[in-house]
């Protein structure tokens, strides 16, 4: 009795011990099930301020909802709501540090969470967003920023001001919050130092004339970087953005820049979603040009060298320099004039663009409509504002970016909502999308985990073409480590042509794949999207790889299949349920059906040798559980000993003969691989508890995982297909 107590015990903390070193569907708690009713409702609200003035260029405040029409590519649009700022009244800035709750410190606009709902009251007041590209400046230009913005704050600033402070050098980080605390505000900014600026400055393009003498004869082509760095500034604007827009109001956005130059149409992509993100976000942009008024001298500036070639003498350099010039500001002027804001060039004044800012955002109206255009095409509209009184001048942006469904994205753009939703916090189920995992050991530090995707073919709308159900369907996923720090990751486009008298809606779709880590915690993420409608669904789940080194028994996981295909030879990664070119494809629901053969696979590692010499079975067969005891192990041999037993309610139901195992079948991984086929016939459909025993007979160790399993009955074959008749 107390035997067979202990042996009860083992048996229960061996099934936890695998589960939790096996999670098979272990789905994120916030993900609703794939069943539970959701309710989406999307709504397009269009957002134009308007600065109204008359002849003499005093702002205009009496203005009513009626007095105001408004088209979009020149037909008239609703307006459905109507707003009137007026940060005039504002008298005072109340408390010394005016933040989201009102005390200083974190969980502010733009440093708050995701899913943080802003409480920042900014009804009557002005936001103000200094953000600093120092990636490309020299000193003297950091200097010179940073003390325009000091002036502002010590002599312009009005207490209806709230101001925040962003710098992008290495990276992009919010170094103030929204306050209108001066001493905080004067303290920021003297922190910035001239060594803010990491060299990100654009570099030449591979031509040798007009270049810089140095002792180097090869002149790098740096457009492949130029394009990187542009695109660097665009989306850290584009991401700002995302942050700014919780707050319905008006914000405006100082850049200070030394211009970003585009290489040709690579960087368009970037630029349209930083723009159509700022007007979404009710953002004006206003950029300035920090070297201001520039001489370009034929020879170059003093602290460049003597320039190669004759362009020097041709007067090609200066029209370089000019050229260059116009096209680093084409890039801020385009910002500015997008999103309703201005550009300001050329001038060493650098302290008008916070007059103008705050001339702009005093007084405004803000009109919200509707668009009665419903494509999602991306293009982009133009806004047109008229006012029933002919005297007065209305200032509003030219126009919007419409957004863009699945139908209308370009390649990029699909590539990046893949991005977006592999990083989201909260991720889209539309697509319902079931993971398993299973490790093998590859070496003593390098496991090779084993993961399954499986969509069901319900869920996906197949397109008949040529008698052929065909769909591509987009993979991304991620591993990360304990630290959230990426180890692993996957990108794949698989194409299915299935025929369609096969019925594959009945079926699953299944994608395998494999990482190779080491032991430890792991958190696993992959979406998919199918093509045809641009559905995406997601999962992630944990995953721990234990470190077999301190376990008695070393065991890999136990996978369950029904069914094994020809290995692909494309696969390189060392896929342990490849054998005999014949793929193991995992059953990661355990559902199985009568008709069907349940496959086992699972491996020992570091079996323990015997010291007596026998010799092993001439005919390659595994002894039965009788014969075994009457075997002796070779001298330096293994002896492993397995078997699979089926119970339901406590009670055993089936078990298989048990296989021993003198050899090791893997010595490139120290592995005795175990590979079982047991029919399913004999058994009734219900719900069992796979049991699998694993003896390790020389060392006295021994382990007992448990799966549970479910068999059904099997499905009806499909009704044939009626020839078509011919005339």
């Amino acid at each position: 009795m107390p035997l067979r107590r202990k042996f009860a015990s083992l048996l229960a903390a061996a099934a936890l011990v695998f589960q939790a070193a096996t999670p098979l569907l272990a789905q994120q708690p916030d993900q609703l099930p794939a069943n539970a009713p959701r309710i989406e409702v999307t709504t397009e609200l269009v957002l134009v301020n308007v600065v109204a003035r008359d002849k003499n260029g005093n702002l205009i405040r009496d203005l009513k909802k009626d007095d105001f029409t408004l088209f979009e590519d020149g037909k008239k649009q609703q307006i459905s709501t109507f707003d009137f700022e007026n940060v005039e009244e504002h008298a005072s800035a109340g408390a010394a540090e005016a933040t989201v709750s009102g005390v200083a410190g974190p969980g502010t606009l733009l440093r708050s969470g995701k899913k943080a709902p802003p409480s920042l009251d900014a009804r009557d007041r002005r936001l103000i967003l200094l953000f600093f590209d120092f990636s490309a400046m020299d000193p003297e230009q950091i200097d010179r920023s940073v003390d325009a913005a000091k002036k502002f704050i010590q002599t312009t600033i009005l207490p209806a001001d709230l101001i925040a402070l962003v710098s992008l050098a290495t990276n992009m980080r919010v170094d103030l919050d929204f306050t209108d605390d001066k001493t905080k505000l004067l303290a920021s900014l003297s922190a910035y130092s001239a060594g803010e600026g990491q060299g990100f400055d654009n570099g030449p393009t591979g031509s040798s004339e007009g270049a810089a003498e140095t002792s180097g004869s090869f002149t790098a082509d740096d457009t492949d970087f130029n394009t990187f760095s542009a695109d660097r500034k665009l989306l850290a604007l584009q991401s700002l953005m995302q942050a700014l827009g919780k707050l319905p109001q008006k914000k405006s956005l100082v850049l200070f820049s030394n211009g970003i130059t585009q290489s040709g149409v690579d960087n368009q992509s970037a630029l349209r979603a930083a723009t159509a993100a700022a007007v979404k976000a009710n953002v004006s942009i206003y950029s300035l040009d920090i070297r201001g008024l520039q001489a370009f001298p034929p020879g170059g500036e003093a602290q460049s060298a003597s320039l190669h070639g004759q362009s020097a003498y041709s007067g090609a350099s200066v029209l370089n320099d000019l050229n260059s010039n116009a096209a680093s500001q084409d890039t801020l002027a385009t910002l500015s004039s997008d999103t309703g804001g201005k550009a300001f060039f050329d001038s060493n004044d650098v302290g008008a663009v916070f007059s103008q800012v705050q001339k702009d955002s005093s007084i405004y109206y803000v009109l919200g409509f509707t668009s009665n255009n419903p494509l999602k095409d991306g293009r982009f509209r133009r806004l047109k504002v008229q006012v029933n009184r002919p005297d007065l001048k209305l200032d509003f942006r030219a126009g919007y970016y419409a957004g863009r469904d699945f139908e209308h994205l370009n390649r990029a753009d699909r590539e990046q909502q893949l991005e977006d939703e592999l990083a989201t916090q909260l991720s889209r189920v539309d697509v319902p999308l079931f993971a398993g995992s299973a490790f093998f050991r590859q070496d003593d530090s390098h496991y090779y985990l084993s993961v399954s995707l499986v969509i069901p073919g319900s869920q996906i709308p197949f397109v008949t073409e040529k008698d052929k159900d065909n769909l591509t369907i987009d993979i991304i996923g991620e591993v990360l480590a304990s630290a959230k720090l990426p180890v692993g990751r996957l990108r794949d486009t698989v194409k299915l042509a299935v025929d369609s008298t096969r019925q594959v809606r009945r079926k699953n779709v299944q994608y395998n794949t494999g990482f190779v880590l080491s032991p430890g915690s792991y958190h696993l993420k992959f979406v998919v999207r199918e093509n045809q409608t641009g559905r995406i669904g997601s999962f992630e789940t944990d995953v721990q790889i234990p470190d077999l080194r301190k376990t008695p028994l070393k065991m890999s996981s136990v996978v369950l299949s029904s069914q094994r295909t020809p290995a692909a030879s494309k696969k390189s990664a060392p896929n342990p349920l490849v054998r005999d070119q014949m793929e193991l494809v995992p059953n990661i629901t355990h559902v199985f059906a009568s008709d069907q053969h349940l496959y086992l696979q699972y491996e020992v590692y570091d079996a323990a040798k015997g010291k007596n010499p026998a010799p092993a079975p001439s005919n390659g067969a595994a002894p039965a559980a009788k014969d075994a005891p009457s075997v002796k192990a070779p001298r330096d041999s293994v002896r492993v000993l397995t078997s699979i037993e089926f119970l339901q309610g406590g009670a055993k139901i089936y078990e298989s003969k048990p296989v021993v195992a003198s050899e090791v079948t893997a010595p490139e991984r120290k592995a005795i691989v175990f590979q079982m086929d047991l029919p399913l016939q004999s058994l009734k459909p219900g719900l069992y508890v796979c049991q699998v025993n694993v003896i390790d007979d020389v060392a006295g160790s021994f382990s007992f995982p448990r799966l549970p399993i479910l068999i059904r009955e099997p499905l009806p074959a499909p009704a044939p297909v009626p020839a078509s008749s011919s005339r």
